[in-house]
């Protein structure tokens, strides 16, 4: 007979055993309780430590682990992703593995989305924390936090803000040093704190200034936001460079006067922008040269090439905003603003010049390391989200992680429609228009999402022409964030948000505090329904918004609504939909609504993923290279902090270590070209990089042999300084027989009254 091998079947039986130990745990006192996870330091058992932990979180949040989280929890403690569905309690789910990896002594290191839910968890989770006797703090910009136990969990349940969401107060956060922070038991924080760390740790000039203490264990929290979405972009560390900023002035004048597709050819599919021989000849023009691709014209082409990109990539309110004079980046993934953040590669200061704002100076790097490099320093690591599937070959392949789908806890009432496309982006609008004001009419609560700023306001304008009362989320007005999300699921509201309400976020039935009865009525209109206006490049992203509805069993429905003229139909696919079309002579104001349609939409969006894997494999595969002489660097700079070399080197060995960066950026673009003789640009950039890395590293022994006889003299005066002991004790024996007052002078010589010296 055959069997279907069931991949939880093994978590299944563990789940029972810790239902098993509950009616003996729930019989303990609450010291008896903590006595018991102290025990568990000296001999972890995943059933006891998981039992404690639900225990614990009755106590203090009153609210017990589903079955369903206590297996994710398995899961993530074997060092896998688990994918959940929206509203089914991945913070929770992950407390179970935190406590249990914590208690070898460690260090557990949680990774969120933003410092809000940093806070948040840190306050909200603590609770279960702390009452198992571990202590938990969180990273924030200006420094850490750690939780006060010093009020009752049911002080904490009353300071809730009009969403649900517990208020982050100072009272039960007190600051720390972001060492202390690192020695807690349990530590959440942004990717992007833990990874500013690490580089500053290994910018140190002495041991003292060093925060970290080790990469044991961490769980990352949306996790394909964190470890695909961003893993394109590097964490840098750098300061202004003296460069002039004028000559980005200079070629953004230059590129605007540029015709798009004559002088310069735009590739969406693969995000480039390149000059022709018609744009390079009026470039040499405009700039008085004869020769712009010669070798010491380089620094120019590099001017040129950022502001092709800056013109012909990058849209302001998609890719950027301008606010208070400063080009802000919008996260293509969240639709959030990122104040402080800044393209690399000087594109930040074309796009300042193209926006004619003030340009600042280019950086000098003098320490990076991607996403994907950081988070491969841990001993284990495991991810949490609500999509992962779709990326699970990338998962796997680069951090050869497993994806684990868990069940929800109650049955998914939520209806997919299927998609309607339109001929032109007019029609889908007037569509839309329509559609919300049936829903609004019935009563319905609606969400739509859009992928951009531009769009999302330019659908508002439609909703307030056609009358339909209406909320506006993105990332100008993020501020009411969460007053807007708290009521989008009143009766008849209707909210139109970015991808910022696609991700993280849980939209109660009938409003937030939840009320019963306003809840039940939505309920009989059918939920919550969500319409999308565009597919994302990336398919987990639409889901995240589809996932909106139809949380812990509640009704709800997802449809979206999309025309030729979007940008994904337009590059991936849309050809032949059209031509579709056209034969049937689908009228305008029509749609096409069929499974065959949704595959082929589907499939563009498989085949732009697959562009978008093997850029960041492409960038993966280079940044390996970089990876293995930064690791070998900081090793050695790293054993020359423990045995108190002098600053001098380590200073020089930081210098050198920089000029090397600029010259491995340098050498990658070199390499670009490359590929037209038909060479490897992967392996130019091996062989070429290696050759660099000896020769800093050859530089660096020179140096040091140059100088060894200075720093020996240096250490030499050092030494006499602390051994040099005018007023300290000689060695002495004084006689018995011999009488010494108080006061006199120590016989020893020293010039101390005896009191002070031998005396003592």
């Amino acid at each position: 007979m055959f069997h279907l091998f069931d991949p939880l079947s093994k978590y299944k039986k563990i789940v029972e055993q810790i239902n098993a130990l509950e009616p003996e745990i729930e019989k303990l006192s609450d010291d008896e309780l903590k006595a018991k996870s102290y025990q568990l330091k000296a001999n972890p058992s995943l059933p006891e430590a998981f039992a404690l932990v639900r225990e614990a979180a009755k106590r203090t949040l009153g609210q017990r682990h589903y079955d369903v989280q206590l297996t994710a929890g398995m899961v993530l403690h074997e060092g896998k992703i688990t994918e959940m569905a929206t509203g089914e309690g991945k913070t929770l789910a992950a407390t179970a593995p935190a406590y249990l990896n914590a208690l070898s002594g460690k260090g557990v290191h949680i990774v969120t989305v933003n410092e809000y839910l940093a806070k948040r968890d840190t306050v909200w989770m603590g609770q279960i924390y702390d009452f198992l006797g571990l202590k938990v703090a969180c990273l924030i910009h200006e420094g850490a936090l750690i939780y006060d136990p010093g009020f009752a969990p049911a002080e904490i349940d009353k300071e809730r803000d009009t969403t649900g969401a517990f208020l982050v107060q100072e009272k039960f956060l007190r600051p720390i040093s972001r060492r202390e922070a690192y020695q807690a038991d349990i530590l959440y924080g942004t990717n992007h704190e833990f990874g500013f760390d690490y580089l500053r740790d290994n910018l140190a000039q002495t041991p003292g200034q060093q925060v970290q203490r080790g990469y044991h264990y961490a769980i990352i929290d949306e996790v394909d936001s964190i470890l695909i979405d961003e893993a394109r972009t590097p964490l840098i560390i750098s300061a202004p460079d003296t460069e002039s900023s004028q000559y980005y002035k200079t070629f953004s004048r230059i590129v605007s006067r540029l015709e798009k597709g004559v002088d310069y050819l735009v590739e969406e599919k693969h995000r480039s922008a390149d000059i022709t021989q018609d744009g390079i000849d009026k470039v040499e023009k405009a700039l008085g040269i004869k020769e712009l691709f010669a070798p010491e014209n380089l620094r120019l082409v590099h001017y040129l090439q950022e502001s092709l990109k800056a013109y012909g990539l990058f849209q302001l309110d998609r890719d950027y905003v301008v606010k208070d004079g400063e080009i802000i980046i919008v996260d293509q993934f969240t639709g959030r603003l990122m104040p402080g953040r800044r393209y690399s590669g000087g594109l930040h200061q074309a796009i300042e010049a193209k926006e004619e704002v003030a340009v600042q100076q280019e950086s000098r790097t003098y320490a990076e390391v991607s996403i994907q490099n950081y988070f491969r320093l841990y001993q284990k690591l495991a991810g949490m989200t609500g999509t992962a599937q779709t990326s699970a070959e990338e998962f796997d392949k680069v951090y050869k992680l497993e994806v684990v789908t868990i069940p929800t806890n109650k049955p998914m009432v939520r209806q997919q429609l299927l998609d309607l496309i339109y001929k032109t982006a007019d029609a889908k609008w007037q569509a839309v228009v329509e559609e919300i004001k049936k829903r609004q009419q019935a009563g319905q609560p609606v969400l739509v999402g859009t992928v951009s700023i531009e769009k999302n306001e330019e659908l508002s304008s439609r909703f307030t022409r056609a009358g339909i009362r209406h909320k506006v989320l993105n990332a100008k007005n993020h501020e009411g964030e969460g007053a807007i999300i708290a009521q989008a699921g009143r009766l008849g509201a209707v909210t139109v948000a970015t991808n910022m309400a696609g991700r993280g976020v849980d939209i109660i039935l009938g409003g937030n505090p939840p009320n019963s009865s306003e809840s039940q009525k939505v309920r009989e209109v059918g939920g919550l329904h969500v319409i999308g206006t565009e597919r994302h490049e990336a398919r987990r992203i639409d889901n995240q918004l589809r996932g909106r509805s139809g949380r812990q069993g509640d009704p709800g429905s997802s449809q979206f609504f999309l025309s030729l003229e979007d940008d994904l139909m337009r590059i991936f696919g849309g050809e032949r939909l059209k031509n579709m079309m056209e034969a049937l002579k689908v009228p305008e104001d029509l749609p096409i609504e069929s499974r065959a349609v949704g595959k082929v939409i589907e499939q563009a969006q498989a085949k732009v993923e697959g562009f978008n894997f093997d850029a960041r494999k492409h960038l993966l595969d280079f940044d390996d290279v970089l990876n293995k002489q930064r690791q070998a660097i900081y090793k050695r700079r790293q054993e020359m902090l423990e045995k108190n070399t002098a600053p001098q080197i380590l200073g020089m060995l930081d210098l050198m270590w920089m000029d090397h960066l600029e010259a491995m950026e340098a050498l990658r673009e070199s390499v670009r070209l490359r590929a037209y003789g038909q060479h490897d640009p992967l392996v130019e950039y091996r062989r070429e990089g290696h050759r660099l890395y000896q020769e800093m590293v050859a530089g660096f022994e020179q140096w040091l042999a140059e100088n060894k006889g200075r720093f020996e003299q240096i250490a030499d005066r050092e030494s006499q300084i602390v051994k040099e002991p005018a007023l300290n004790p000689k060695p002495y024996t004084l006689n018995p027989s011999s009488k010494v007052g108080r006061n006199d002078p120590c016989p020893c010589g020293s010039g101390k009254k005896y009191k002070r010296c031998h005396g003592k």
